[in-house]
């Protein structure tokens, strides 16, 4: 990259970059939003087209061929599952492999409970992203991590699954006026005057100003350059890794840096500095999966269709129910005895031992109650189907959900029968893994540099 000593046209090419970054991933969000749905029970919410050419969601088309569709989320157990082994068998082993001085970072952090949540994140959505801090106070000071909302973050187009090729990264944020104050001021009174001013002064005006000269799309794009509560103030955090001119020993070289920058949705520079930290480096930490051809697919997406196709058969197989016909009376006019109304044999019939007189001599016919079972469409074997494919497709069988042992099974063969069903896992697990230990490796370099 350029070397740059801050300019304004730099500033501009960078929060330009930053947009086109952020907008390269709506597909991604729009698939982890829809992954997310499905995990937490709204399944019926997929848009599509009813008879007569209309946009509908699947809730909304059922509902009109008066059907209520009904949700079985096996998903949200499998996620529930993987989360769970992950506590049981990681987590508890932590505190045997740690040192002494990365456990007490662990603690102070609560990184169980933040890395149980980022497990959950990267299942549904193939990505799991935290940052290290380290704010400034002397040697005391203690590295802080945080989980990052990927609706709030932006890189660069990746392929290596290390991310090495990583040039641009940042993150959007909603910070009250003296939350970005403490972020931005550096301590004069004077910028936090001028911070002050940018975000009271027209600055709707001025943010719409900025998109058109960026050439934003004023429609799709806003969620960039707004904050969602309207009493925070929105600021941009990108950083860029830059090449620095430097002289060692009267010898001219460069040196690649990585430089921050805070914008305002006006497009004002607000602060900027290079990495302040030991490691040299921006402070998130990310990991997405499995990052073939760049691009990204969770365990979630893989088992959507499967959990469809069950809901379609679970509410067809209650509609069916529903539809039957189920203790019918069929009473024959000419068998009604002198003297019984319909509502006498409508009380006898529902009344228990009742006794329901009827007269032969008028006819051929007698009262005979109707039981039809139409349930049984072959809609049980495909939904028992769709689940055994559910588990072979997820790799979260029985075994790991505890609810395919058999009483008379040893404990060793237990134990090969969980292994076993782990090994399908391996993949993910490792992944994430990986995705600690840069974290872990960060935080040991995470203190500020002299």
């Amino acid at each position: 990259m350029e070397n740059t000593k801050s300019n304004p046209e730099r500033n501009v090419a960078v929060l330009r970059a930053a947009y086109a970054a952020w907008m390269a991933a709506n597909t991604l969000r729009s698939t982890r939003l829809r992954n997310k749905r499905y995990t937490y029970g709204d399944q019926w919410g997929d848009v599509t087209r009813d008879e007569h050419g209309r946009l509908v969601t699947e809730r909304e088309r059922y509902a009109l061929n008066g059907r209520e569709p009904v949700t079985n989320n096996l998903i949200r157990q499998l996620v529930k599952t993987i989360v769970g082994r992950f506590r049981a068998q990681v987590i508890d082993e932590r505190p045997k492999r740690l040192s002494k001085a990365l456990l007490d970072h662990h603690q102070t952090n609560r990184l169980d409970e933040l890395d149980s949540r980022a497990l959950e994140e990267f299942v549904i959505s193939g990505c799991c992203i935290q940052r290290v801090d380290c704010p400034p106070g002397g040697d005391d000071t203690k590295p802080i991590v945080n989980n990052v909302n990927l609706n709030h973050f932006f890189i660069n187009a990746l392929n290596d699954v290390r991310g090495r090729d990583c040039e641009l990264v940042g993150q959007l944020h909603d910070l009250s006026l003296a939350q970005l104050l403490c972020r931005v001021a550096g301590g004069s009174r004077r910028q936090a005057a001028w911070v002050r001013r940018l975000y009271s002064d027209n600055a709707d005006l001025r943010t719409a100003q900025t998109m058109t000269t960026l050439g934003a799309d004023s429609q799709t794009g806003t969620d960039f350059w707004y904050a969602h509560d309207n009493g925070k103030c929105r600021a941009i955090e990108v950083w860029t890794l830059e090449s620095r001119e430097t002289m060692r020993h009267a010898r001219w070289s460069v040196s690649m840096v990585w430089h921050c920058r805070w914008f305002s949705p006006m497009g004002d520079l607000l602060t900027e500095y290079d990495s302040p930290w030991k490691h040299g480096a921006h402070p998130f930490v990310l990991k997405f999966y499995p990052l073939v051809d760049g691009e990204v697919h969770s365990l979630v997406e893989d088992v959507i269709d499967q959990q469809r196709l069950v809901n379609r058969l679970v509410t067809m197989v209650d509609h069916v129910i529903s539809s039957s016909a189920k203790g019918v009376l069929l009473f024959p006019e000419t068998a009604l005895p002198d003297g019984l109304t319909w509502d006498d044999v409508r009380r006898i019939w529902s009344s228990t031992n009742g006794l329901l007189p009827y007269d032969p001599t008028r006819g051929q016919a007698r009262p005979e109650q109707m039981v039809v079972n139409n349930a049984d469409v072959g809609a049980y074997d495909m939904i028992n189907l769709q689940l055994k494919l559910l588990e072979q497709v997820s790799g979260v069988s029985g075994t790991l959900q505890g609810v395919s042992t058999v009483g008379h099974n040893s404990a060793s063969l237990y134990e090969l029968q969980t292994h076993n069903a782990t090994m399908a896992l391996t993949d993910v697990y490792d992944t994430f893994a990986d995705f600690c230990r840069q974290r872990d490796l960060l935080l040991v370099h995470s203190s500020p540099s002299a």
